[in-house]
């Protein structure tokens, strides 16, 4: 391996909050279990076990469905003063390891170890004693991937899910990339995937027949990337500062809001408690664009960003009805936010709204 490549770990927790759960009661062991909120309020699940995985049970589910799926399962309402309690303790042992740590979450997170010293310089030896290290600790089990770039290192964390660890080395990278469908490239989502399929390209050695300069005339920008990706290329670095990328509030309904002007009306609290958030921003952050994200009765969901728009009330109200108009159904869920504009770095952030 050449000094030009780095060795990359992603680190990702099995079924986080359920594999707490069941740590501090093992009487849930075993037994479908989902965490999540309740089904008399419109709850969904946070996440679920893999005994209730084995019903079609899966995050961002309904809880009312989930139920339906699996009239058993155990709903557990969340404790997130635990889980953060956890994931530092988690972190802690990552640090151990190399300060090059960029979190994703409560329970995953990538980890540069290229110029670590540690397992005589081995980051799938460190990746198999962060393993073990946790389980040992806090038994619960982390699943690891371990790659020369962030996007081959988190395809390999799921290769082996759950409890499992999967190493994808420089020379094996375009080979096993060649395998991947297109739906596990990073960025592309069922839109994508669709267009992509529809122009009969299904697998990434489909992809890599097509010329870059074609392939940025179909998709853009995102066409490069495209083709860097289908060939194992990501030089994303990891960001260790995990510097905030978008400020933004939500509110999920307990009755579907009928029509645009009860979404309007709700929206006003959520542009206040919006405004609150801001005026507490640091200094070294500038507001960007506003957006507006809207969740239909039906689960389908939109969002909506506008580049020069106001940050006032009125701006706002604009984007919700052009958003509206995508759907014009009931409404369950109304998002307000900005994306942030870094002025230490002098670029703008990508929201992960």
């Amino acid at each position: 391996m050449n000094s030009s490549v780095r060795k990359i770990i992603h680190v990702d927790c099995d079924c986080f909050y359920a594999a707490i759960e069941m740590r501090d009661d093992p009487r849930l062991t075993g037994k479908p279990l989902a965490v999540g909120g309740s089904p008399d309020k419109r709850g969904v699940v946070a996440t679920c076990n893999y005994e209730a995985r084995a019903y079609g049970i899966h995050s961002a589910m309904p809880m009312r469905t989930a139920l339906k799926l699996c009239p058993d399962l155990l709903v557990v309402r969340p404790r997130m003063d635990v889980y953060k309690a956890v994931s530092r303790e988690i972190h802690q042992i990552l640090r151990d390891y190399t300060e090059l740590i960029e979190p994703l979450s409560l329970d995953e997170a990538y980890l540069d170890v290229t110029d670590s010293p540690y397992c005589s310089g081995s980051a799938t030896r460190m990746a198999a004693e962060i393993r073990r290290r946790v389980a040992s600790t806090l038994n619960i089990t982390v699943s690891a991937g371990v790659a020369p770039n962030k996007f081959l290192a988190k395809i390999a964390s799921d290769w082996r899910k759950p409890n499992g660890l999967f190493v994808i080395t420089p020379n094996e990278a375009e080979d096993f990339v060649a395998q991947l469908p297109v739906s596990k490239l990073h960025g592309v989502g069922k839109v994508t995937a669709d267009k992509l399929a529809r122009l009969g390209i299904r697998t990434c050695l489909e992809l890599r027949e097509w010329e870059r300069l074609t392939l940025v005339r179909e998709f853009g920008s995102f066409g490069e990337r495209l083709w860097s990706l289908a060939r194992g290329i990501d030089k994303r670095q990891v960001e260790s500062e995990g510097r905030r990328q978008s400020l933004s509030v939500e509110n999920t309904f307990d009755r579907d809001l009928p029509d645009l002007p009860a979404c309007q009306q709700e929206m006003v609290d959520l542009f206040d408690e919006l405004n609150r958030r801001l005026a507490r921003l640091d200094s070294s952050y500038r507001p960007g664009k506003p957006f507006v994200k809207l969740k239909f009765h039906d689960f389908t969901q939109t969002t909506l960003e506008q580049s020069g728009a106001g940050l006032d009330l009125d701006s706002y109200q604009q984007l919700l009805a052009q958003a509206h108009a995508r759907g014009d159904k009931p409404v369950r869920l109304i998002g307000l936010g900005v994306r942030l504009v870094d002025l230490r770095n002098g670029f703008e952030q990508l929201s992960l709204f």
